[in-house]
């Protein structure tokens, strides 16, 4: 009973790392969707994030730079998508798969310029998993929750705090407010800009924390699309969530529990092409997402650009 017990705690540990960038990226684009701005870019965010993460942690050894680097990155690809989005009013969902492709070229791009082209991958520091006093010791799942990296606490945190500020506060109301219609909010004094500029701002630095939690906790290197579709995952935690922090949590769990058993099962080595693996992932997403279809409820400016001056 208890190597079942160990074996069930360190799965679950996986997944919860696993599900870890999914939700944070997740929660930045639930709170810009919240304010009526659709962001198809997050992958873009968070490989922007990743690269610029790994490049300051290699040359500076220091992890708290590199994270703040990446969410820098983060906030720069995403404050393009805001300008582009709400000064010029083009198509958010163009602008938004254009600029993936546009940093998956980039960063590929400067990673080869500043390293080459070579066999052996750089490497750099990575932020190493520490137990919360007490906590760490409660029977089953203190191993499991109180035994993680920084960014898995930080994640927690972030869930209640976005649960706060949408559910309990003046600004979530008028962040939902500016979503479902900004005319009527800019009437009432709200301002509509300022509101998704701000929210445009947040989803950059959680974007790109997330994209740093993968090459400077999870991998400890950067390579070209080190990402490998996980922003895209994260917008459909954000479809099955509802933009509710704590359903895109769940929802992140789910595809991050699929995840670890992928990985999990490579480990046994069962005799199946390794690319039959790689999907579970995603299909099991797919599968969740099909059962969501007519649930979800999105605001009614959501990728609609509001311009003050048409009535």
């Amino acid at each position: 009973m208890s190597g079942f017990i160990a074996i069930l705690s360190t799965f679950l540990i996986a997944s919860i790392r696993m599900a870890t960038p999914l939700t944070l990226a997740g929660l930045g684009e639930a709170y810009s969707e919240r304010a009526g701005i659709l962001n198809l870019g997050v992958e873009a965010i968070m490989l922007t994030g990743s690269f610029t993460g790994f490049m300051v942690t290699f040359w500076t050894n220091n992890l708290l730079l590199g994270v703040l680097a990446a969410m820098a990155g983060g906030v720069a690809v995403s404050m393009i998508h805001a300008v582009m989005s709400i000064k010029c009013g083009v198509d958010q969902t163009i602008v938004g798969l254009a600029l993936n492709f546009f940093a998956l070229g980039l960063t590929s791009f400067l990673f080869l310029k500043a390293f080459g082209q070579g066999t052996i991958l750089p490497t750099c520091v990575t932020a190493a998993a520490f137990p919360l006093p007490l906590l760490s010791k409660i029977p089953l799942i203190g191993p499991i929750l109180f035994n993680q990296n920084i960014f898995v606490y930080l994640m927690f945190l972030a869930v209640v705090g976005f649960s706060i500020v949408f559910y309990k506060t003046d600004w979530g109301v008028n962040l939902t407010a500016v979503g479902e219609h900004p005319r009527a909010a800019d009437t009432a004094g709200i301002n509509v800009f300022r509101t998704r500029y701000i929210a445009c701002l947040i989803n950059g630095l959680f974007g790109g924390m997330a994209g740093a939690y993968i090459t400077i906790c999870q991998l400890g290197f950067f390579q070209e699309d080190v990402t490998s579709g996980k922003g895209y995952m994260a917008l459909v935690a954000v479809i099955l969530g509802r933009r509710n922090p704590l359903g895109v949590l769940a929802a992140a769990l789910i595809i991050g529990f699929a995840e670890a058993l992928q990985f999990n099962l490579q480990t046994i080595g069962i005799p199946i092409p390794s690319q039959a693996f790689s999907m579970i992932p995603y299909v099991s997403a797919v599968i969740v997402l099909l059962f969501s279809i007519g649930k979800s409820a999105d605001p009614a400016a959501l990728g609609i650009p509001y311009e003050r001056s048409k009535r």
